[in-house]
């Protein structure tokens, strides 16, 4: 198995632990609930109320790509690492029954519960595929917009995800990610699996993220939007991410983690554009 692979199979393995948890939270008892990350990446109480409760308890996302997007009536929206389907049930609203939907995600678990919740929501314009975002199974120049929610920066291959996002688009089509971006982390957090799946060690610069997107031929590349975390932020999304097999944290390790971290990880939601030739 390549290192690629292995850290695709962690991730698979640390998500499907996430959903699988009784309750909520880590198993260190004090972290976020499941559903506050939701609340925390920007959806309103409105657009979280419409939705199947677990779509929402299981959002693991660090924004709401659809928030600042323009997605109309009749497009098509890829969603890359969909998860349980809340940002596919916000845009299979948006493009209505002449759009649709695909999510792409490649663990089982994520995939059995985001079509739960596309049927729980009545969606008919709406589906789920397997596969890696590394390589997409989707057609060639057939999507109106990308979205993604914390994703991308769990690639072990992120060059081939924005390779991959320009090949679908359409030309004039356009993506709208949310994601985490840091810069000069310490060796051993890069070198951390925890905090590789708690979206903090895979973590690129935002320099590297918008000239990766330039690589890949798209335009009009630029952030519009940036949040950054303060300490008890950080200490709340290194708990509330450890998956249950690992033995809790101390309150001191946690911290020890944030303070490492603060002033140099944030999100950010980033467009981009596919030239109309």
């Amino acid at each position: 198995m390549s290192e690629q692979e292995k850290t695709r199979r962690l991730v698979s393995d640390f998500y499907t632990d996430q959903v699988k948890k009784e309750g909520g939270g880590s198993c260190c008892g004090d972290a976020i609930p499941k559903g506050v990350a939701a609340k925390f990446a920007g959806y309103s109480p409105q657009e979280l109320a419409a939705l199947p409760d677990d779509a929402v308890a299981n959002s693991f996302g660090c924004g709401n790509p659809l928030a600042f997007s323009e997605v109309r009536e009749g497009d098509v929206v890829l969603d890359l690492g969909s998860g349980a389907g809340i940002d596919i049930l916000l845009a299979g609203k948006k493009v209505g029954p002449t759009g649709r939907v695909i999510g792409i995600d490649m663990t089982d678990e994520m995939i059995a519960r985001a079509r739960a919740n596309i049927e729980a929501a009545g969606l008919k314009n709406a589906e789920v595929r397997k596969g890696i975002i590394e390589d997409l199974p989707v057609e060639t120049g057939s999507v109106d917009w990308v979205i993604s929610n914390c994703v991308i920066n769990l690639s072990p291959e992120k060059h081939r995800v924005f390779a991959e996002i320009a090949r679908v688009l359409k030309p004039g089509g356009r993506m709208l990610v949310s994601d985490i971006v840091a810069q000069d982390l310490p060796e051993w957090v890069k070198e951390s699996a925890v905090l590789y799946g708690s979206c903090v060690a895979g973590a690129i610069s935002e320099a590297e993220y918008l000239e990766g997107l330039r690589q890949a031929g798209l335009t009009d590349v630029e952030v519009r939007g940036r949040v950054n975390y303060d300490l008890a932020q950080l200490r709340g999304l290194v708990e509330s991410e450890v998956p249950a097999s690992c033995g809790c944290l101390s309150r001191d390790a946690a911290i020890k983690i944030a303070e490492s971290v603060v002033g140099k990880i944030w999100s950010v939601k980033v467009f981009a554009k596919k030239a109309l030739s």
